[in-house]
């Protein structure tokens, strides 16, 4: 149910306008306040979804509470109400922040039109909230051991600036999660995130992947098409896998990285690109670099941060966390309870040989809250996770 405050100090002006709401939509629920000071203090104690806010008051004034109210619940929108001399200060408002404003006396359909938008932004808002709250968690670095705290430590101090990022691991111990968490605590995080594996995408295809292509560049190229650096434009281009990259693909990506252009295949156009490269690799690049397998300068530019990820072996005091972690987040996609894990079952999962890491730890958890009993024991670990 939206909820709506008007701020006015007209006590005719508040009844017409909660009058006009109400006949608009009953379930809109409406409060009122006769001064910028009392519609600060009701701000302060409720939550509102819209602000109707007259320009001039007693006390303080509508400038005045937009200011305030914007440092403390940024995201309510505010409609100002102007009067025949307010047009400068309700154009201020807009640049303050404000959704609109409309002059006395209002307009009823303008009104409820923008009454009617400014409830779909905080909505939207809201949900974009959500969306990122719920993108976050699932991407979320779970554990306290110094091998773990290390890296987010680093993450903290790396991204912010525009550096690239190498980062290195077995598969399976999360390196696509320091990826994100890179993007997403960075300047660019409200631009996009575009993931590359370059290890799944055949050689001959990868160049056109990258960088797009023209129509007739190739049989299959039946119309232009964006590559994956002009798709991340602004943001943050993930090349996972980067050590399975061909060579001739290596070299394009070294030019991109040098001039911050790229050319799509078939075409002689240069296209400027701003990307942030984080690549990620299970191999040991040195050594591909010593068997002509990988392109020296290409490694110095992309590992001018280098973040190793641990093996879950070497982790092993993050276990708990995990488990604990894994069977909330299994237990609220399949819309059940959580298990419980005893302590007998799970000092048995620390003694376990990780060689997948932590996505075989997740399938083990997934598997004993399907089978196993509540709470998980020992005896359900020696049936069921077993390798």
């Amino acid at each position: 149910m939206p909820k709506i405050l008007i701020v006015e100090d007209e006590v005719s002006i508040r009844r017409v306008l909660v009058k006009i709401l109400k006949e608009e939509n009953e379930n809109y629920e409406t409060a009122e306040a006769a001064d910028g000071q009392e519609g600060l203090k009701t701000i302060e104690n409720e939550d509102f979804d819209l602000v109707i806010c007259d320009i001039k008051m007693p006390k303080m004034d509508g400038v005045e509470l937009l200011e305030a109210v914007k440092k403390i619940k940024p995201e309510i929108p505010f409609v100002m109400i102007s009067g025949h001399g307010d047009l400068d200060t309700a154009v201020q408002t807009m640049r303050m922040g404000a959704f609109d404003y409309i002059s006395k006396p209002p307009d009823l359909n303008r009104f409820l039109h923008m009454v009617r938008n400014a409830l779909d932004k905080k909505t939207l808002l809201v949900e974009n909230k959500q969306l990122k709250r719920k993108v976050s968690k699932n991407f979320e670095m779970i554990g306290s051991s110094p091998e773990i705290t290390k890296i987010k430590d680093l993450i903290e101090k790396v991204a912010p600036t525009e550096a690239r990022v190498l980062i290195t691991g077995e598969n399976g111990t999360g390196k696509e999660l320091v990826a994100h968490w890179l993007h997403e605590k960075s300047q660019r995080s409200g631009a996009p995130f575009v993931e590359v594996n370059c290890a799944a995408i055949p050689s001959e295809l990868i160049e056109s992947e990258l960088f797009g292509h023209v129509k007739g560049a190739f049989t299959s190229a039946v119309k232009d098409r964006s590559g994956k650096f002009e798709t991340a434009n602004g943001g943050t281009l993930f090349l996972d896998e980067i050590g399975d990259m061909s060579l001739s693909a290596q070299a394009k990506v070294l030019r991109a990285l040098q001039e911050n252009k790229i050319t799509r295949v078939g075409s002689d156009k240069d296209i400027k690109v701003d990307v942030r490269i984080v690549a990620a690799t299970n191999k040991n690049l040195k050594k591909e670099i010593e068997a002509n397998k990988f392109r020296e300068d290409l490694y110095h530019r992309l590992a001018v941060i280098l973040i190793e990820v641990p093996s879950l072996n070497d982790r092993r005091e993050d276990i708990p966390d995990l488990i604990t972690f894994f069977a909330e987040k299994i237990a609220s996609e399949q819309g059940s309870t959580s298990k419980k894990f005893s302590k007998k079952a799970i000092e048995q999962l620390q003694e376990y040989d990780w060689t997948g890491n932590i996505r075989e730890l997740r399938n083990v958890v997934e598997r004993l809250i399907i089978l196993g009993g509540d709470p998980v024991d020992e005896t359900d670990v020696s049936l069921f996770a077993s390798k």
